[in-house]
């Protein structure tokens, strides 16, 4: 066991503009966390980028998509013995500045999970996030029906900027959505009985790279992310890993 040490886990995809920069801010809010970066298939230099900013890099033969990158980098974290995680994306849009503000939850034993809410407002702040209409419109009918089927206020279910401790960990090692993974997330982590709460954060516009969902695709995303979820209420739950080596 790594006694607490934290990993920040990194999935990347095609993402060699940015993802120097996101290690070496990992590095400087806290430079004892281990980065490990999962390359999903890229065909740039990623893996070789990160690997020259000290990274740890697990390069994937072929793109499995962001569920498969996130759920591999959990799978490396589990294995090697890691009490505490943190994921950032490798696009640069999570400032690891903030990676104190999620981190408090779990290190106060009041959350096996914490998300860096976009929308969540601090007391006396205003929303300072911007998307066009009908993204933040699709985001809010998703929170909507997470939060009716979590049964509690979900503000921002597409976020992956996310802190979680060793059973968190384990449940996403062994099992983690791969079509719409950060909104099913939720429900899984429901039906799991594990604590989640929402940490109000700022974030960045993508310093490299494009969105996986465009702009004509997000009708039939959010078509599909809704029968996705209603599925996933009837999903057996599986037995995270630390169950399955106990």
């Amino acid at each position: 066991m790594n006694n607490g040490r934290v990993i920040a886990v990194v999935p990347a995809h095609n993402e060699e503009a940015a993802i120097g920069g996101v290690v070496d801010e990992i590095r400087a809010y806290d430079a004892s966390f281990d980065v490990v970066v999962i390359d999903d298939g890229s065909g740039d230099a990623t893996a070789e980028v990160a690997a020259a900013h000290g990274a740890a890099v697990v390069r994937l033969p072929f793109n499995l998509g962001i569920g498969g990158a996130v759920q591999t980098g959990f799978r490396y974290a589990f294995e090697h013995g890691f009490e505490l995680a943190v994921r950032v994306d490798g696009d640069g849009q999570h400032d690891p500045a903030q990676l104190g503000l999620l981190l408090g939850p779990i290190l106060a034993d009041e959350a096996d999970i914490a998300i860096g809410s976009r929308f969540r407002e601090t007391p006396g702040e205003s929303e300072s996030y911007r998307s066009s209409r009908t993204r933040r419109l699709g985001i809010s009918i998703l929170a909507w029906t997470v939060s009716l089927l979590v049964r509690r206020r979900i503000t921002d279910p597409t976020s992956g900027f996310q802190a979680m401790n060793r059973k968190a960990i384990a449940l996403f090692a062994a099992d983690y959505p791969h079509d719409y993974p950060e909104v099913e997330a939720a429900l899984m982590v429901h039906k799991h009985e594990l604590r989640m709460t929402e940490v109000p954060v700022q974030m960045r516009e993508r310093a490299a790279g494009q969105s996986s969902i465009g702009a004509l695709a997000s009708v039939y995303y959010m078509v599909k992310v809704m029968l996705a979820l209603f599925i996933g209420l009837f999903r057996k739950n599986v037995t995270p890993l630390e169950e399955v080596h106990s």
